[in-house]
């Protein structure tokens, strides 16, 4: 016969594990937001609306999908910093993924006529010096792909999980990805970056599905969708996604931002001639520049689409 201090480790083991499973099905919720602040100084004080009252929300964390600044304000040390310490003045832990603006731009003479190449390392030197952890006044552990020593430089591609839901940032920008069309030029930093991007996002649904995922959230910058954006620079990512989304079947959602509008819909096809969508497939398109906006995403495991996304419009900013 079982002893009663056994029978109450055991009872109590089974209420936590039934209270565990029963947390997994909770809707929670993430912040998302992008391309600001741009006219400098005046925005710094919108910005710092933003973050007051996203500060104010119970999300479980922020994510800032890149262009902290216009391509035509300086790239220098200064601004990084300025933005850094922005970032980590929210409250709940914000991961962020780099735009164009704050590298890619940075050898315009608006800009400072950078080295974009070595801004590319400052950038990561600075906003990524922790690799294991997020930004912000509470910290997340991520994990890094600069732990898998063949893309020891990608600092800046994150995956995390939360309540059966995979998470991963991506680093894949405007200005048509730093792929210049031109025969000459080698695009050696764009091939090597692609290369790492297609392996972590591969890793991603690997992940979701060795853990039984109930859906997969991809943040990036670039707005690979418009094609006045250019496209030759996102061929080949978007052609993976699209096999890895059709195969994995369950809800996948890309959070981008680039284009300063907001947006929801549908834009891969199955069929492109019928435009028979991929129906497991969302893009959230994210608030910028003029509208210093943020999106609210709920993650509902009772509703069958799982992601349910709203406006979050600032007052003090309209």
């Amino acid at each position: 016969m079982k002893s009663p201090v056994y029978i109450f480790r055991m009872f109590t083991l089974l209420v936590y594990a039934f209270c565990f499973s029963q947390n997994k099905e909770k809707p929670f919720t993430f912040i998302v937001l992008g391309d600001m602040p741009y006219n400098l100084p005046e925005d710094n004080v919108r910005f710092e609306n933003v973050i007051n009252e996203i500060n104010k929300q119970e999300q479980v964390f922020n994510v800032f999908v890149g262009d902290f600044k216009s391509s035509k304000t300086p790239c220098s040390d200064a601004a990084f910093q300025k933005i850094l310490d922005y970032f980590n003045s929210f409250k709940k832990p914000l991961i962020y993924t780099p735009g164009d603006n704050e590298w890619t731009d940075c050898g315009k003479p608006q800009a400072g006529s950078y080295n974009i190449n070595e801004r590319l390392s400052a950038l990561r030197a600075k906003f990524f010096k922790d690799t294991v952890h997020s930004l912000g006044k509470s910290k997340m552990i991520l994990t890094s792909e600069s732990s898998n020593k063949e893309y020891a430089k990608f600092v800046e591609n994150k995956m995390w999980d939360y309540n059966k839901i995979s998470f991963a940032t991506i680093h894949l920008v405007g200005s048509n990805n730093n792929f210049d069309k031109d025969s000459l030029k080698s695009n050696e930093e764009f091939f090597e970056r692609s290369k790492a991007d297609i392996f972590w996002l591969n890793e991603v649904f690997k992940k979701a599905k060795a853990n039984n995922s109930l859906g997969i959230v991809i943040f990036e910058h670039a707005d690979m969708i418009t094609p006045d954006k250019g496209k030759d620079g996102f061929v080949i990512f978007l052609k993976e996604l699209q096999k890895l989304v059709l195969d994995y079947k369950k809800p996948v959602l890309l959070i981008n931002g680039d284009s300063h509008e907001y947006k929801v819909d549908k834009p891969l096809y199955e069929n492109e001639e019928l435009k028979k969508s991929v129906l497991n497939f969302t893009r959230l398109q994210v608030f910028g520049e003029a509208d210093m906006h943020a999106v609210k995403v709920v993650v509902n495991p009772k509703n069958p689409t799982l992601f349910e996304i709203n406006q979050f419009l600032i007052k003090e900013n309209q």
